[in-house]
């Protein structure tokens, strides 16, 4: 029997709200209308700006709430390694 994950509980920890100010609630709106939409999301900023909070919002709000998330710290790749992460490659490009 496949257990079914819960989404009725509270979002805490997945980009609960924390402001009210109506940029903040500006862009928690924005954050729910992306989530409709069936695209990889990049989230940009500033370190300590709340990305993963968001792109937990995101996931959460998604589609695909079901399937894991996988953060992905992009500074700490190299070009080429950025580029094969974030939009594949083919089988034997890289050897070793």
């Amino acid at each position: 029997m496949k257990r079914q994950p819960d989404r009725t509980g509270s979002l805490a920890g997945v980009g609960e709200a924390l402001g009210q100010s109506e940029v903040f609630l500006g862009f928690q709106e924005r954050l729910s209308r992306v989530a409709q939409i069936n695209r990889p999301v990049l989230l940009i900023g500033e370190r300590g700006t709340g990305k993963e909070l968001a792109a937990a919002r995101l996931h959460f709000l998604s589609n695909r709430w079901q399937e894991p998330l996988v953060a992905l710290n992009c500074s700490a790749l190299t070009p080429s390694l950025m580029e094969s992460e974030l939009f594949g490659h083919e089988k034997g490009a890289f050897t070793g």
